[in-house]
């Protein structure tokens, strides 16, 4: 087995070699720009296996995506449960901590789920993904209404159009964020080796993100 093999369980069957294999991939070089040679170069697999497990790279998409978004939906049902257990309704912070600890959880899942789980709802924004937009849809839309239902019971001052963009903000700020943050921990302390740590980050999120949510909506 080669060094770039390496990261993969010895043991691991055909398809969770794959399954790693593209994962690394995708979260060190994207979903487009990884072919199928690399993947099954670094599983030590031929095609047909992945054909075989997976019928094609878009199954293959599929069942990496699956590899965050499920525990990242466990862990934000398990949130919400204990929020649930609460007197009073659940208020913005709290969601936005359970948002918080849910993505800890896929962090402390691999060394690439974070990664691949921000390309992920990078990917999933381009008109030219419906594929993927309808696989998240069939698959997670139910759970994540949920949270969003909650979400949108803190911001009911907000227009729906007003409130659709408030929720984008707030995405497009964790992604960025999220998929650069090694580069903005070098910025902040340029001539020091710190340790990045996710959870600080999404802490100093929080205030930004719950001020952009409960701001006055502007007159047109």
């Amino acid at each position: 087995m080669s060094a770039d093999n390496t990261f993969m369980c010895p043991t691991a069957d055909t398809s969770t070699r794959i399954v790693q294999a593209a994962e690394k991939l995708f979260a060190e070089q994207g979903f487009k720009e990884t072919t199928m040679r690399q993947i099954t170069a670094l599983a030590d697999v031929n095609l047909a296996a992945v054909n075989y497990h997976f019928g094609s790279k878009k199954g293959l998409i599929h069942s990496v995506a699956e590899q965050s978004l499920s525990p990242l939906c466990d862990a934000i049902d398990e949130g919400l449960e204990k929020l649930g257990s609460k007197s009073s309704a659940p208020g913005l912070k709290d969601l936005l901590q359970v948002l918080a600890v849910a993505l800890v959880r896929v962090h402390h899942r691999t060394d690439y789920s974070l990664a691949v789980l921000m390309r992920l709802l990078d990917q999933a924004y381009r008109p030219s993904q419906q594929d993927l937009q309808e696989f998240i849809r069939q698959k997670y839309g139910k759970r994540i209404a949920v949270f969003l239902h909650y979400l949108r019971e803190n911001t009911r001052e907000l227009s729906e159009r007003e409130f659709f963009w408030r929720l984008h903000f707030l995405m497009g700020s964790v992604i960025f964020t999220l998929s650069n943050m090694h580069a903005l921990v070098a910025l902040d302390q340029p001539n020091e080796r710190e340790e990045i740590e996710v959870e600080t980050i999404l802490l100093r999120m929080i205030p930004v993100i719950c001020a952009g949510m409960q701001a006055p909506e502007q007159g047109h």
